[in-house]
């Protein structure tokens, strides 16, 4: 059980469990005030929850193609003090949105599977979770972009080694980066994660770095200020 200041998240039968990616991305997430909500591959519900906490008045659907993960979402947000606001779907992306062809969403948000081309992880969970494909990532874009409103946003994080090919892979759909934020272990250190943001403008993306940790062991003053409302540490 991992204890949020507003929340609880038990992580049982999830192979992702919580991690810095997933409230990375939670807590940056800037949208005005979404009405509605999609997060693709929402895990043990962390990044719904958070957002629920964030954008009081946003109803919030998420969808996670293992039925476990499922179930353990469910619970979290069944057990939050946002409980009216959640729902939870066991489906992949696609077949929901087969199912739900005329949802639309101001805000669709996700922390996908990223290994591209690589080796397949042990356990056929984590390689559900952690691998995926050019393919993949072709579908999550044409199903954000049919599904989201004229105004909305869609987020995400990945791999600085990869964010550049799913850049190129937007153009004709959700076209438009917005923002494009740098993550960093270390003052020095180059960028391991990148968080986007993409939308229907064309306009000049705003490029900005954060930095995790100012020391080892000893996280950063804008990395505390970020996660503040989130983590009873801080």
């Amino acid at each position: 059980m991992f204890r949020f200041k507003q929340f609880n998240v038990d992580q049982t039968g999830c192979a992702m469990k919580i991690n810095t990616d997933g409230v990375l991305l939670g807590a940056m997430i800037d949208a005005n005030k979404p009405g509605t909500i999609l997060d693709i591959g929402t895990g043990t519900g962390v990044i719904a929850l958070m957002l629920a906490q964030k954008f009081t008045n946003a109803q919030i659907d998420a969808v996670e193609i293992d039925e476990e993960a499922a179930k353990t979402a469910k619970g979290n947000f069944k057990g939050s003090p946002f409980a009216e606001r959640l729902s939870v779907y066991a489906l992949s992306f696609e077949k929901y949105f087969d199912q739900f062809l005329e949802r639309k969403y101001d805000l669709i948000v996700s922390n996908p599977p990223f290994y591209i081309a690589s080796l397949k992880s042990p356990g056929v969970k984590k390689t559900l979770a952690k691998h995926t494909d050019i393919d993949f990532f072709e579908k999550l874009i044409k199903s954000a972009s049919e599904h989201l409103t004229r105004d909305g946003s869609f987020w995400l994080i990945l791999p600085a080694n990869i964010a550049g090919t799913f850049i190129e892979l937007t153009a004709g759909h959700l076209t438009y980066p917005q923002r494009i934020i740098n993550i960093q272990s270390y003052p020095h250190s180059q960028p391991h994660r990148v968080i986007l943001c993409f939308g229907f403008d064309k306009v000049s993306a705003q490029n900005a770095n954060f930095t995790i940790y100012k020391a080892v062991g000893i996280y950063s003053e804008e990395y505390q200020k970020l996660l503040q409302p989130y983590f009873i540490a801080f």
